[in-house]
């Protein structure tokens, strides 16, 4: 009689745990669906008040430590918004006639640049290949020229849509009035934001939350911070080093093999084949200048590997390249340039709860079974009586 009891009052709990955990899908789903749908229809007035948030998010930090050192918290906010602005418009003034010069003049060679290296290619004539592996060398030819042409294009495509973006988000007036403002009061009242939020959560769940919060914002900010941070200095270290091999270009590939290099591997493997590519046809035969320009790139990936990401990012991320390219591209493609923004702590909330997902499955009575629970019973009823033995 009192196992059958026991037995009823588990089946009753797991019931009561199942039916607790479909309320949390539900309730989750629905505002994930509701979020989505603002964003997409607010999507093109979004901009600011995601990139003041996203300002604030990344400065926060720093108003916390001014804090610690004394200042208040509107005086750490004033400080920290005006040094960000002075910095960030005197990039702008050195950096974007260099970029728009260095972009148009290489469109605008773009054509002669691809004649050349074409010619370099068609000019050799791989008799071994076709005698070794049965391939007309002619068909070689029009396959490579075909293949340059091609990745040349897109490249150039690449490059204009990447600039027209660029201008048309320069050229948005609201963005310089609107942003600061936001961010300014964001990194103001952040920490009150944040404890309101708290309070919010229904109390039985709260540990929870805050936990999955907290494995969230340790993702989000080592990628968001940290390798922000490590693209800038990559980006500098590719400009700086291919503009004293003498490459023409070398400030524009430099900064958007940095800037495209949260994505590992790929920032520097577009800049090095671009670089070397554009070596070629400017330094050859001057095999040791483009060695020097491929040198730039090898020295950039060890200064990353050994230094960098390990002082700046760490092993917090935990965001796969694959997933990360599938978010930037599935944002980009939903909620156009606010989708990008918000790409990276999307991709790694959903990490996240698609880990504490898996997690309560595999504890759940789904995987589990009924047969685990009816096996451990019989055992603890014959523990119980060879201990009343």
């Amino acid at each position: 009689m009192a196992k059958a009891k026991l037995q009823t009052i588990e089946v009753t709990q797991q019931e009561e745990m199942a039916a607790a955990f479909r309320r949390q899908i539900r309730f989750w789903i629905i505002a994930a669906v509701g979020l989505a749908l603002f964003i997409y229809l607010f999507s093109s007035i979004l901009l600011p008040f995601v990139a003041g948030m996203v300002l604030a998010y990344f400065l926060d930090p720093v108003a916390d430590r001014l804090q610690r050192l004394g200042l208040s918290r509107i005086m750490a906010t004033i400080l920290i918004l005006v040094a960000f602005l002075i910095v960030l418009v005197l990039g702008l003034v050195i950096l974007i006639p260099i970029l728009a010069s260095q972009l148009t003049d290489f469109i605008a060679k773009l054509p002669e640049y691809l004649t050349r290296l074409q010619g370099l290619i068609t000019s050799y004539d791989p008799k071994w290949i076709e005698q070794r592996f049965g391939v007309d060398a002619n068909s070689l030819r029009e396959g490579l020229n075909s293949l340059l042409t091609t990745g040349f294009g897109f490249l150039t495509t690449v490059f204009q849509s990447i600039w027209s973006s660029g201008m048309a988000l320069f050229s948005i007036a609201s963005l310089f009035v609107v942003t600061p403002v936001v961010a300014f009061y964001m990194l103001l009242d952040w920490d009150r934001m944040i404890a309101t939020i708290d309070s919010w959560v229904p109390r039985d769940y709260v540990d929870t939350v805050r936990q999955l919060a907290s494995e969230i914002n340790v993702a989000t900010a080592g990628f968001v911070r940290g390798q922000g941070t490590l693209c800038l200095i990559l980006g500098l270290i590719y400009a700086a080093g291919l503009t004293l091999t003498g490459l023409k270009f070398g400030v524009l590939i430099g900064l958007f093999a940095g800037l495209i290099s949260f994505i590992p591997y790929v920032g520097s493997l577009v800049g090095l084949v671009l670089s070397v590519g554009l070596a070629f046809v400017q330094f050859w035969p001057d095999w040791i200048m483009v060695v020097a320009v491929a040198c730039v790139f090898f020295t950039g990936q060890f200064i990353e590997g050994n230094i960098l990401q390990p002082r700046l990012v760490g092993k917090s991320v935990g965001l796969h390249p694959v997933w990360l390219m599938f978010a930037l591209f599935a944002f980009g493609a939903l909620f156009g340039f606010v989708g990008l923004l918000i790409a990276v702590p999307a991709a790694a909330a959903v990490a996240v709860l698609v880990r504490f997902a898996i997690s309560r499955y595999l504890e759940s009575p789904l995987y589990k079974g009924h047969s685990e629970a009816s096996e451990a019973t019989p055992t603890q009823s014959r523990g119980g009586k060879n201990a009343s033995n």
